[in-house]
């Protein structure tokens, strides 16, 4: 068949559409296919209804060359993406016994006896191309009629994943005349709508590659893409703009490029000093331990951290004076400086990041409303504090992360890696 330019993507699942599963394949393979070159249209989710499925097929190919489909391989009765396809392209189905001796070996490895509907797994589209599933029982596809594709995958990521990379892209590749590449430009302490003025001249007049700003929880992301025949072409296309734009004002604010978040540059930028963290929270109530936590490893640089909620924590476990709090109180830069190197000479880290703050709904004043909140970082060289006051308006969740963001931020700014000013 000719080259694939454009795609659509199409999810099948009731469980999706009820909201019970979150529909992370569709945001996989749409990123997949942008670096392969192949322009997504559109993305939808259709239950497990067969003339529905069938519709949205219709709908699809109308405008695309292929449509990539996860879910609905199973082997029970609802599974019906296989013989919907196979239906609308008008193609009978057969029974493949390549396919069903590896399911009865997949059954056989984990040490089950298989269920005789399992067998329904090993029926195939005629003319398919199938995909060997060495991670579960439902063969990936790719049904081919005239110049259009239908890609079948099984829901599960952990099937749909290793499928893609290991079966699937080698197949899209050879049918891709050209590679969209993207990189990220991770910023801090300036706004989306700064970002994008400073940077409007390139979103309006660069084709290729293009820039466009994303606003994140406390921070935002530029993408630049690029269009070429090589991934190395592609590459430097998307190098040349993001030297242009670390000329720009924004580069100061840039704390790194392609480094997935804010706690993952901070850890690679401690371990190149050879330097260890910890972190006492209060208002992110161990939100930011688990961001670091996540990172498989971390534990060459993360020692750990306190959640000091209320002032007697803050005092038997961090240190902080009790005349600090009858002072200024525990949302004040003074407590906020005191977690920090509390939190560092305890477990005898090099640096400290603390947090304390009113994340709400209730428990503002006039004099600190709901979203005032102080993260501080503490060294060998002192303590810097910086006052953040959110919208009273944004969400507990959203105030709680953002003071996350804003507490690293301070661990990169020490390190470097961006400004602190904002």
């Amino acid at each position: 068949m000719k080259s694939i330019k454009n795609a659509e993507i199409l999810c099948v699942g009731t469980e999706l559409l009820l909201g019970d599963i979150v529909n992370t394949n569709a945001a996989f393979m749409a990123q997949r296919l942008a670096e392969l070159g192949v322009s997504v249209y559109r993305q939808s989710v259709v239950g497990d209804n067969p003339a529905r499925l069938k519709e949205a097929l219709a709908e699809s190919f109308s405008r695309a060359d292929a449509v990539f489909m996860s879910g609905g391989l199973g082997p029970t009765c609802d599974d019906l993406t296989k013989e919907t396809v196979a239906e609308y392209f008008g193609l009978s189905m057969y029974l493949d016994e390549s396919v069903l001796a590896s399911i009865r070996t997949y059954f056989a490895d984990i040490g089950r006896e298989m269920p005789d509907n399992n067998i329904k797994q090993a029926y195939i589209p005629e003319g398919s191309v199938v995909f060997k599933n060495e991670w579960g029982t439902a063969p990936a596809l790719a049904v081919e009629c005239g110049e259009k594709v239908a890609i079948l995958l099984p829901g599960p990521p952990v099937e749909l994943h290793p499928l893609w990379y290991e079966r699937v892209e080698p197949y899209l590749t050879a049918r891709s005349s050209s590679v969209i590449l993207s990189k990220n430009l991770h910023i801090l302490n300036m706004g989306e709508s700064a970002v994008e003025e400073r940077l409007r001249p390139m979103m309006q007049n660069d084709k290729n590659p293009t820039v466009a700003p994303y606003a994140k929880e406390g921070e935002v992301r530029v993408r630049v893409s690029a269009r070429a025949a090589t991934r190395e072409e592609a590459s430097a296309l998307c190098d040349s703009a993001i030297e242009r734009i670390r000329a720009t004002e924004v580069g100061d604010f840039i704390y790194g490029i392609d480094v997935g978040t804010a706690e993952n540059a901070l850890l690679l930028s401690l371990r190149e000093r050879g330097m260890t963290l910890a972190v006492a929270e209060s208002c992110t109530g161990g939100l930011i331990a688990k961001r670091f936590t996540d990172i498989a490893g971390c534990s060459d640089v993360f020692l750990g951290g306190c959640v000091t909620y209320s002032n007697e924590a803050k005092m038997a476990l961090l240190g902080v004076k009790a005349e600090t709090l009858a002072a200024h109180g525990a949302v004040s830069k003074e407590t906020a400086a005191e977690m920090a190197r509390g939190v560092r000479l305890a477990l005898g880290a090099d640096v400290g990041l603390a947090t304390t703050g009113i994340a709400g709904p209730g428990g503002g004043t006039p004099e600190k409303p709901v979203g005032t909140v102080f993260v501080a970082i503490s060294t060998a060289e002192g303590e810097k504090v910086k006052k953040l006051s959110m919208s009273p308006l944004r969400s507990r969740a959203y105030i709680r992360q953002s003071s996350g963001t804003q507490a690293i931020g301070l661990g990169l700014g020490f390190c470097g890696d961006l400004s602190s000013e904002g």
